[in-house]
């Protein structure tokens, strides 16, 4: 685990490389960042048309995200796995894919 705390609400980690860790933070902090636009629009009474835009831009943005990481995951993860033997792995990927499809 190479010295990283657990979040607390699992037990697997992932490494990943600094350029990684940074392009994920990168893309939340520009969804964050549209979350309190979407915020400042609403608190400033924004046409609803304008602001529903918005959102979409924000769903957009979350859906590029998760298939960026689950293509990751994919790559990296679960193919360890599988190679390691832990075919539990495939399991729970279908799992992940079908909470990211509700």
């Amino acid at each position: 685990m190479s010295g990283k705390k657990k979040c607390g609400c699992c037990e697997k980690t992932t490494d990943r490389t600094d350029e990684e860790r940074k392009k994920l933070i990168h893309r939340l902090n520009r969804i964050e960042g549209q979350i309190r636009g979407i915020r400042k629009m609403i608190e400033n009474d924004a046409y609803c048309a304008d602001i529903l835009i918005q959102s979409a831009a924000v769903n957009a943005a979350v859906n590029s995200f998760n298939k960026d990481l689950i293509a990751s995951h994919i790559r990296g993860c679960v193919a360890r796995d599988i190679r390691e033997g832990k075919d539990d792995v495939i399991d729970e990927l279908v799992v992940t894919l079908q909470k990211l499809m509700k």
